[in-house]
């Protein structure tokens, strides 16, 4: 390949007449000396000063861990700026550089740059190793790229290899347990359904605490639905300093996503991946009782006197034992999994293309729902002149979902002595078949015969981007995004079914549109000056948002129509629009001193449309640095690769969920005498003001031995002006109005350790472990007024996810009765008390947990490599809400009951010590399962995420197959989980529905099996 000397469209001239400008020089010289200038011998006789001024090496780089060439490695000279190049698809490179004398420096992104001394080499092959944390790997930071080793904010990194060991539709679950800091909780195993992401904790009540996502520059409104396949690489900003470049939008950590491109002069490459497999229901610790179990339950009641037995229903016979129906057997299944990418990467000398088409299938676990995703994208590079690039970018997404799936609820609650299909394999109608036995005479099989709903989205993407060299130092970058979204929604319920027979039948349709603009120019400077590096940016943005939907329902109709039209009766038709808009101007500016210190400081003036005339506008801003301890001259150490310290302090803002908040508001969907009616709802506030954290981050990286890194983080984050709905008295004639008033603080560390175990020619072994504890702790309330949100109380001094219930104090040993604690509001003296009206509300514990963290190892021997990966979290209390249903203690009787876990056992007079379980009294126990801290659990655990075998076929015989790489897998998601939770899932048990079986959908095991070819 060519090298370029300097960077000009007329590089080719100028390298010519910087090449003849010495030789001419030269002979000048030597025209013009005496003879006897210099002594025969010298260094300044004729022969040495005509020797010649250049000198070509050419030579190949090698990856250690293949030992196949590395395509786009960097080969430069060292001190000398502008003289390098780029190795070919093979690894070769060519390099005429000036003198015959110097040190060429080798470098890639995830391996150990490599000097070498020329000398009188005219060749050389070049081996660099491996680095999994590579100090001069350029990161992407949203408005621009750093090398790794200047950075001074919290950011953290994954490479697109670590991403897809796990198989998803959604790119939010693939960093699972990868990055300190950063928890991602599944909420459900619903094929395409979302995680919950906390950033250093969480920050706000009642705003969203949710982080942004950035894709290619560009903010987006939401959780991005792309294919994860398209990813390069994704980074995390976590602290102020990292974030403080999105202001308002930066307050709950940001996500930055970088899809593929090509790369110029680049060999076409191919990419095609198939994955299929199998996704098992997943129900963890939980356990029904069977016919017997819960015939032998019942055999223990007593009446409510809890001295005699109780006097049953008549149908409790022997009988019962003829039906064993096992309703969680028959709602579940081994759902279908497949997932299928053609990819294509290229370049010329002007232009650079990526492409690729995705498609992606899963049934789910749960018998019913079907998840459907098709998804396309095209990034293009074009270089229009040698100073000007525009950068196309279009994705488009269709997805599609089928919804007849069984009812988990009833698959929990109903009977197993209740049959669901007569003796033609009918579904039985609960309502009038007979014997049906369950509470709540519902067999959901029978409705859903008929009954079903669907769902389609079309989601579209499109970039216009451009970028101008105005001169070597000076960029002009034009961002331009429009992202279109379309969806349509719709339910039938058919009058034959018992949910249609009070409306003869329903429809129900709905649409919604959303568009979102983003734009955004920027002027970057860049320059080096003797040890001095600067990068510096100013920009403008704005970024707007509209929405409108329309939902439509009508009853009474005739079986199987499912057109609007055919309906009897319009029910209701509803609608919604609304918008919102941010503006901004934006400034950073990072210096670098010899690159050993490093400093960065940022400002943003953000403007939302959510905001009074009074504050419309907030200011954000941070200031950080950096110092590389081992690139200092009095630094030497044979033990410490390097040593880096950081600081940083910002502040960032929050805007309210509500989009109108600072507006008084007026509902008008009221009617009052046949006419439309306008009733006070919400009363406005002018002076409505950002959600303000500010943050400080402290840092110490280290390398040891060329073999471990390990990184520590610790960060104090205040969040004040919270923003909080505040609820007026009726007679006020408002229901309330939104306010500023209070303050949150999240305290943590955060740990990060990479060892290189075993690191040998043919067998490697890496394991990666991160670490990270938060403090949450709320600081400033409104008048200090406790606030009781549900289960939860919002109080200073305490947690703001701490649960206030009375508190559980177990089993009266001389009766069997449930006991709670009391305690006296003038003496605080603490009593027990079996009546639950006495007992006291009270904080009993939180549903963050005390610690959080993940562990990756990767064990490769050849071409055969073992990868897995686990999760963990600990001290996070969850309440375990259906409990109440199905360990009731004899409340619910004709509910089915879980079997009691392994520790637990239930009070009897041949039993009455150490019983965790009151008495079982046929139809409740002095209100034993009412809410308390008897359903509050430790929802701690070990959970392995993934665990893949994968096999890469030998160099040559995919040469022989004409093809670059042949690679074979099989994995495992969510093999295996080690909890004392009694539910089906811990995880989803912690911000799920309040620990609720009947509504959670446990994350299911997933078993893949998959192909890659390149060629």
């Amino acid at each position: 390949m060519k090298n370029t000397i300097i960077k000009k469209p007329e590089s080719k001239r100028v390298s010519l007449c910087l090449g003849v400008i010495p030789w001419v020089a030269t002979l000048l010289v030597a025209a013009i000396s005496p003879i006897d200038a210099a002594p025969i011998g010298s260094a300044g006789n004729l022969s040495e000063r005509l020797a010649p001024a250049e000198k070509v090496i050419s030579g190949r780089v090698l990856a250690e861990d293949t030992k196949e060439g590395l395509p786009g490695a960097t080969v430069s000279l060292k001190g000398v700026p502008g003289v390098g190049t780029m190795t070919d698809v093979q690894g070769n490179f060519k390099l005429t550089i000036p003198g015959n004398k110097g040190t060429l420096i080798f470098s890639f992104v995830g391996y150990r740059s490599k000097e070498i001394s020329i000398g009188d080499k005219s060749a050389v092959e070049v081996t660099l190793e491996t680095d999994v944390y590579s100090l001069s790997e350029v990161v992407v930071t949203g408005y621009g790229s750093q090398k790794r080793e200047n950075l001074t904010g919290s950011v953290a990194t994954i490479s697109s290899k670590k991403l897809m060991d796990v198989t998803t539709p959604n790119v939010a679950n693939m960093i699972q347990g990868k990055i300190p800091g950063v928890e991602v909780t599944s909420n459900t195993g619903q094929p395409g359904g979302l995680p919950t992401i906390r950033i250093r904790g969480r920050a706000s009540i009642v705003s969203s605490t949710d982080p942004i996502w950035v894709v290619d520059g560009v903010i987006w409104h939401g959780v991005p639905n792309l294919n994860p396949g398209d990813i390069e690489s994704m980074t995390v900003l976590k602290d102020a300093a990292a974030g403080a470049l999105y202001g308002s939008r930066g307050a709950n950590g940001v996500l930055v996503v970088t899809t593929k491109g090509g790369k110029f002069g680049k060999k076409n490459q191919y990419w095609f991946k198939a994955e299929t497999g199998i996704s098992q229901f997943n129900n963890g610790n939980f356990k029904l009782m069977d016919f017997q179990q819960l015939y032998d339950y019942w055999g223990g009641f007593y009446a409510a006197d809890g001295k005699n037995k109780a006097n049953l229903p008549e149908y409790y016979k022997p009988a019962l034992l003829q039906t064993n129906t096992d309703w969680l057997k028959l709602g579940t299944q081994n759902g279908k999994i497949q997932q299928y990418t053609l990819a294509f990467q290229g370049g010329g000398e002007k232009s650079t293309i990526y492409a690729s088409g995705n498609y992606y299938k899963e049934e789910g676990s749960v018998k019913g729902y079907n998840y459907e995703r098709f998804s396309t994208r095209v990034n293009m590079d074009y270089e229009l002149s040698p100073r000007v690039i525009f950068k196309p970018k279009v994705a488009a997404t269709y997805t599609q979902t089928e919804d007849r799936q069984h009812s988990l609820y009833n698959m929990y609650l109903n009977l197993p002595w209740d049959k669901p299909y007569d003796a033609n394999g009918i579904p039985r109608n609960a309502q009038i078949a007979s014997p049906w036995y369950g509470r709540d005479q519902s067999n959901y099989l029978y409705d859903l015969q008929w009954n079903y709903g669907t769902s389609k989205t079309f989601n579209v993407i499109a970039n216009m981007d451009l970028q101008w060299n105005i001169t070597d130092k000076l960029v002009f970058r034009s961002t331009n995004n429009t992202t279109y979204y379309n969806s349509d929604g719709f339910s039938y319920t058919d009058p034959r079914s018992n949910a249609g027979l009070d409306a003869n039948g329903q429809l129900s349709e709905s649409m919604a549109k959303r568009t979102t603009r983003f734009t955004n120019q920027m002027l970057n400077y860049t320059n080096t000056f003797g040890k001095h590096f600067i990068d510096a940016l100013a920009a403008y943005e704005y970024n707007d948002y509209t929405y409108n939907d329309l939902t439509a329902t009508g009853k009474g109709i005739s079986p199987g129509s499912t057109v609007l039209n055919t309906v009897a009766t319009p029910v209701s038709t509803k609608g919604i629009t609304n918008d919102y808009s941010f503006q901004s101007v934006l400034f950073n500016a990072n210096y670098s001193y010899n690159d050993r210190f490093n400093a960065q400081i940022s400002f943003r003036r953000d403007g939302s449309s959510r905001f009074g005339k009074n504050n419309r506008y907030g200011n954000f801003y941070s200031v950080s640095a950096g110092w590389n301890i081992h690139k200092e001259a009095f630094f030497r150490s044979r033990i410490i690769d390097y040593l880096r310290v950081k600081a940083a302090h910002g502040g960032v803002g929050n805007t309210p969920v509500a989009l109108y908040p600072q507006y008084g508001v007026y509902a008008i969907d009221q009617q009052y005498n046949g006419s439309p009616a306008a009733i006070i709802s919400t009363l406005g506030n002018d002076n409505l003001t950002w959600e303000k954290s500010f943050d400080t981050n402290l840092g110490v990286q280290i390398g040891l031995w060329k073999h471990v890194n390990f990184g520590v983080e610790i960060y104090n984050k205040n969040t004040s002006g919270l923003l909080h709905y505040v609820p007026f008295p009726t007679v006020s004639g408002y229901t309330g109005r939104y306010e500023n008033i209070g303050a949150v603080r999240n305290q943590g560390i955060e740990m990060a350790l990479g060892v290189d175990i075993i690191k040998h020619k043919d067998f490697t072994w890496h394991a990666d472990l991160t670490f990270s504890r938060n403090l949450n702790k709320i600081i400033e309330l409104y008048q200090n007024q406790r606030q009781i949100n549900g289960q939860k109380v919002i109080e200073v001094g305490e947690n703001i996810d701490t649960w206030y219930l009375r508190k559980w104090m177990g089993v009266d040993p001389a009766n069997g009765k449930p006991l709670w604690e009391r305690v006296d509001p003038s003496t605080g003296a603490r009593t027990t008390t079996s009546t639950y009206s006495q007992a006291t509300l009270q904080e009993t514990g939180v549903s963050t947990p005390d610690f959080y963290g993940g562990l990756q190892s990767e064990v490769a021997y050849k071409g055969l490599s073992l990868s897995v990966n686990f999760g963990y979290s600990k001290g996070a209390m969850a309440y375990n809400a259906t409990r109440q249903l199905f360990d009731s203690d004899g409340a619910y009787p004709t509910y089915n009951q879980m079997v009691l876990a392994d520790g637990w056992s239930r009070w009897t007079p041949e039993n009455p010590n150490n019983a965790t379980h009151p008495q079982a009294i046929y139809g409740g126990n002095s209100q034993s399962n009412r809410p308390s801290s008897r359903y509050l659990e430790d929802a701690s655990y070990i959970r392995l995420r993934n665990i893949t075998l994968a096999y890469r076929l030998p160099k040559n015989l995919c040469n022989y197959l004409r093809m670059s790489g042949v690679g074979l897998n099989v994995s495992v998601d969510n093999l295996a989980t080690w909890t004392k939770y009694s539910g089906v899932d811990p995880e989803a048990a912690i911000y799920g529905v309040n620990g609720d079986l009947t509504s959670v959908y446990p994350v299911s095991r997933r078993v893949m099996f998959g192909l890659n070819v390149t060629f």
